[in-house]
């Protein structure tokens, strides 16, 4: 009988989470998100460490899940991959209110961040950009208005600067993928 990998718990945790929920102004499982950022992440390494926190990345920030419990459950390596991943909220503030400072703070901790967190990071980005794109091919500007933040002038500053901030993984397929989305949705 063969036993669960790491990357087996992980994902079963993500599905379990992330179950009933729907990506944002989407009608699929949320949980198709955290998978596609896992096989991204598989096409840079196979550590099964970080491609446990690639499926993870969102579970601490979206549901109730503790980055005490990834730790306890997957280690204090992965905990970390997931905590660099997360976007901290800035109490008492409204996230429309935080934004542009939130963005800020991800683009020095990318910068600073080692390969298997910018990894992680990328995955993440690529996966949503993809989206955005498609959803930009059919949608045009009002692709905007499902967002915080409804100006395409700042969606297009906080992508750039992912690239900015994720350069080190330059040369990988999902990088050069990442770029040359980017530049198609929001110009050079």
């Amino acid at each position: 009988m063969q036993t669960e990998t790491l990357l087996d718990k992980a994902i079963i945790l993500a599905v379990h989470k992330h179950s009933g929920t729907k990506r944002k102004g989407k009608e699929f499982a949320y949980i198709v998100h955290p998978m596609e950022a896992v096989a991204i992440v598989a096409t840079m390494t196979s550590d099964e460490e970080v491609l446990a926190a690639a499926v993870l990345h969102d579970v601490v920030e979206d549901t109730d899940v503790t980055l005490e419990d990834i730790e306890r459950d997957f280690g204090k390596r992965v905990a970390k991959l997931v905590d660099n991943e997360s976007e901290k909220p800035i109490i008492g503030r409204s996230e429309e209110e935080t934004w542009h400072e939130r963005k800020l703070a991800v683009f020095a901790r990318l910068k600073a961040a080692d390969r298997d967190s910018k990894m992680v990071a990328l995955a993440d980005k690529l996966s949503n950009m993809r989206q955005i794109a498609r959803d930009y091919a059919i949608q045009g500007d009002a692709l905007w208005k499902v967002f915080h933040i409804h100006d395409p002038k700042e969606h297009a500053w906080h992508y750039r600067g992912l690239v900015e901030s994720l350069s080190d993984l330059r040369g990988t397929e999902a990088f050069e993928e990442f770029s040359a989305l980017v530049e198609r949705v929001f110009g050079k």
